[in-house]
Order: structure tokens, then C-alpha cells, then sequence
């Protein structure tokens, strides 16, 4: 890109430089924005072949097809290069003519693709037969050296991926099982949900331990203990709920609540404590006199 930068003069090759940079940048997270900047750059250098690559994946990820395809045919014709022919087959796809994206699959072209090339242009074959709903076209499609390899390449997790669709598409679910899970472990970059497809299979459901309002459901479910019926009683006394279930534990007499009552107990008087203690002394006596008489009739 450098390299075909060098045809400008400096000054409008850094302009440009910089917006093909922002393009870059946003494409994956913001592509409406990289798109804005794809055009600035296409307008100070429409013949610059990188600029018109550039400018169409803005297009193609922003689902405006026919603009995408417009630039890849003009940055093909300008490299002579077959490498955007396998998302030039998408566009097809993404105008509603899967049948040309089809065709183009078996175009000469196909063959100048690198391996990385080749398993794209079998996967947009593959989705260009279920927009048609040949689904087990699309299976068989798919089926090659490159999917039955266990070596891990970039491409690897989207083709298992993809399959494991197919396959659901053609009604065998229970075989894309597996190759959800072979594309799960293969995706190390987090190119594809198979993951979720995976534990959706399965029938576990995840949930994000940082969404706050997941946090307060569980902050009401860990007070919830605490809370007894009849009131917010943080200790453990029991709360009965009708009148049946007092009269069950206590006597009428223990119902009579004095109002005045502040909480302590005063202290007994000299006077009663002086019975308390003569009651005593008499009670001692009583058990002397009764073991003595005892002691007297077993003599």
C-alpha cells in the first residue's frame, strides 16, 4: 500500500495515509465511520488500487453490496490479483443472486486462490446453496481434506462453524452437535459464537456476573434469610401469625403486658428478703426433723 502510495504527491499520499489508517482502525467496531473515511480516501485517490480495496470492505461490511462490488472489480482490474474474488462471490450473495455467487465458485479464478482463499470461496458456495435451500448440497459442499484435518488453521473455526449450520439446516442436528465443539476449540480468537450454539445445545445458560441488575437480584436473595414473616426481624425469635398459635404456647396469664414496664427488673426488699431467708430456714429444719424420724423407725 506504501508502495502505491508513492504515485501521489507526499503531501496528499499522508492525507490519504491517514484515512486509509482510520479505515483500518474502525471497519471491525465502527464500519459506518471506517466507510466515511473510506470515501474521503476515495475521492483523492479513486486509482490508487489499495484505496478502492479499502472502500469496499467499508461497503461490504456496511451491506452495501453493489458498492462493494463495484470496487473490487476496479481493484482486481487494476492488480490482476484473484484474491477478492471469494467476497466478490458474497456481494452476489448479499444482491439476492446466489446462483451467480454459485457460478463464480467454479470459475478458473478459484484455482489461483491460496489455501486460505479457496476454503472461503467453499464457504460462500456453501451459503450461496442454503439461500437456494439446498441444504444438503451445502453440506456436501463443505466436505473436504481441509474440514477432516485436525491441524488448526485462521479459517478452521469458520469452516467447522459453518458446517455444523449446514448441518442443522439438513436436519442433522444431532451431528453438528460434535462440530460446534470442534469449533469451539478452535476458536481462539472468538471469530464465531460457537460457544453459545454449543451451551445453547446443551441447555445451560450463561449469565454476566457484571450486569448490575443481576448483582441487586442476588443482594435481595442473600437478605432475603434475614427477613421473617411479619416484619423485617434480623434475629431469631419466632413471629406467630394468629391468635390460635399464641394461645398454643402460652397461658392467658402470660399474655397480660404490663405498659409500664421499662425493662428492669427492681430489686427485691430487705423485708421480703427476710422471709425468703426465714421460708429457707424453715424448709432446712423440716428435712432434719424428717430424716430423723426416719432414722428412728428403722431403728
Amino acid at each position: 500500500m506504501r508502495q502505491e502510495l508513492k504515485s501521489l504527491p507526499k503531501t496528499l499520499a499522508d492525507d490519504v495515509a491517514r484515512n486509509l489508517v482510520m479505515v483500518a482502525r474502525l471497519l471491525d467496531g465502527e464500519p459506518e465511520e471506517a466507510y466515511q473515511y473510506s470515501r474521503v480516501a476515495l475521492r483523492l485517490a479513486s486509482r490508487v488500487a489499495a484505496v478502492r480495496e479499502a472502500a469496499g470492505f467499508a461497503s461490504y461490511m456496511t451491506q452495501r453490496y453493489s458498492e462493494a462490488l463495484t470496487e473490487f472489480r476496479a481493484a482486481r482490474r487494476m492488480t490482476g490479483r484473484a484474491d477478492l474474488w471469494p467476497v466478490m462471490a458474497d456481494c452476489e450473495r448479499g444482491l439476492g443472486r446466489p446462483e451467480r455467487a454459485l457460478a463464480m465458485a467454479g470459475e478458473p479464478e478459484v484455482k489461483q486462490l491460496d489455501k486460505a482463499g479457496q476454503v472461503e470461496m467453499r464457504l460462500v458456495a456453501a451459503g450461496a446453496r442454503t439461500d437456494m435451500e439446498q441444504f444438503d448440497a451445502a453440506v456436501v459442499t463443505l466436505q473436504s481434506p481441509e474440514l477432516a484435518s485436525s491441524a488448526v488453521h485462521a479459517w478452521t473455526a469458520r469452516l467447522r462453524y459453518a458446517y455444523a449450520e449446514a448441518l442443522i439446516a439438513a436436519g442433522r442436528g444431532d451431528e453438528a452437535r460434535d462440530w460446534f465443539a470442534k469449533a469451539a476449540e478452535a476458536d481462539t480468537d472468538g471469530s464465531t459464537n460457537a460457544s453459545e450454539r454449543l451451551a445453547e445445545i446443551d441447555g445451560v445458560e450463561f449469565t454476566d456476573a457484571l450486569d448490575p441488575e443481576l448483582a441487586e437480584e442476588e443482594t435481595e436473595k442473600a437478605e432475603a434469610p434475614a427477613k421473617k414473616r411479619g416484619g423485617d426481624i434480623a434475629d431469631d425469635r419466632v413471629i406467630f401469625e394468629d391468635e390460635e398459635d399464641v394461645e398454643e404456647y402460652y397461658d392467658e396469664d402470660d399474655l397480660e403486658i404490663d405498659e409500664d414496664f421499662d425493662g428492669v427488673v427492681p430489686e427485691r426488699s430487705e423485708d421480703a428478703k427476710t422471709e425468703d431467708k426465714q421460708a429457707e430456714q424453715a424448709e432446712q429444719s423440716e428435712k432434719a426433723e424428717r430424716a430423723e424420724d426416719k432414722g428412728d423407725a428403722q431403728s
